[in-house]
């Protein structure tokens, strides 16, 4: 049995030294590969691989039909768009994921953005404080929670949209319950977006729902560039000189939105939610285990192609 650890972006070496011990002692062979340059690289790898851990690497069609021995998929994080589940099905390939064990990572660097905008991406000019400030969640599962544990931290007024959510469950954290994502923005100064991307949520953070915000907004994205219609974006920044978006994945239009409005936007070099050396742990030592329940035991509670 060979379970292979696919990574274009690398977990932390702590990471790996917890995983190997986890594969190995279940007597399962372990691989690795890091920094690949080409799919034609992951495909490679995986011919023989019965398991693979991933992180944001694509597993699309192709791929899983050149990886003959598959049986699982487990990507280390919440979200698994990167995995194509059709055809994972198809072939009957069990695809998992490990929610909740970035969640503290992205609710800080989530943060962080925030208070880099309100000091005005440290320009040295004077900026604002979060105290006393407004944040709407949009969407309230573990990591939009732990986002609102912080940001009371800082003394912020706290609201949060979640449909999938009940209003006992979000009062009971002392944050305010909206009914519909059009009040929640039109309520809030600072938006943290965490809703997953899907055909429902694709392009649905537009213009008109971002020109809903009060005068001086900041939505600060932790969850996938996609939710965001680029083009209506770039029409509010045009139009709301007051208006801020930060990002820990650029838009694919970057490029154009920093020439034009550098100062209100900022975006990190790569996707950084999870990229803390807890994180990576806590991920991938998940995602090991789950593996070694799956084979072992038939486990399969973490599992998103039902």
């Amino acid at each position: 049995m060979k379970v292979l650890v696919a990574t274009d972006k690398p977990f932390a070496p702590s990471a790996i030294k917890e995983i190997m011990p986890i594969v190995e002692d279940a007597g399962y062979e372990f691989s690795l590969l890091e920094k690949y340059e080409s799919p034609a690289q992951l495909i490679e790898a995986m011919k023989d691989a019965n398991a693979v851990i991933i992180r944001s690497d694509i597993i699309s069609e192709t791929v899983l039909n050149e990886a003959a021995n598959l049986k699982i998929v487990v990507r280390a994080g919440a979200g698994y768009d990167n995995v194509d589940l059709k055809a994972a099905s198809a072939k009957g390939v069990v695809v998992m994921n490990t929610p909740g064990q970035n969640s503290n990572a992205v609710a800080e660097l989530a943060l962080g953005l925030m208070v880099y905008a309100a000091r005005g991406l440290f320009n040295g000019k004077s900026g604002t404080e979060l105290k006393g400030k407004t944040l709407g969640i949009h969407a309230y599962g573990n990591v939009g929670k732990l986002v609102a544990k912080i940001a009371q931290g800082f003394g912020m007024t706290v609201g949060a949209y979640d449909p999938f959510v009940s209003s006992e469950s979000i009062e009971a954290d002392g944050v305010k319950v909206f009914d519909s994502v059009e009040e929640l923005y039109s309520s809030s100064q600072y938006i943290s977006l965490h809703i997953p991307a899907n055909e429902k949520t694709k392009k649905s953070i537009n213009y008109d729902l971002l020109n809903k915000m009060p005068k001086g907004a900041t939505l600060v994205n932790t969850a996938r560039k996609e939710v965001i219609d680029e083009e209506g974006l770039l029409k509010l920044m045009a139009d709301r000189t007051d208006f801020k978006y930060l990002s820990d994945i650029a838009p694919d239009n970057a490029g154009e939105l920093l020439g034009k409005y550098e100062g209100r936007c900022y975006f990190t070099p790569k996707k950084m939610g999870a990229q803390t050396a807890e994180a990576n742990n806590n991920a991938g030592v998940a995602a090991a285990n789950q593996i070694v329940n799956f084979f072992k035991n038939g486990d399969t509670t973490f599992q998103v192609n039902k």
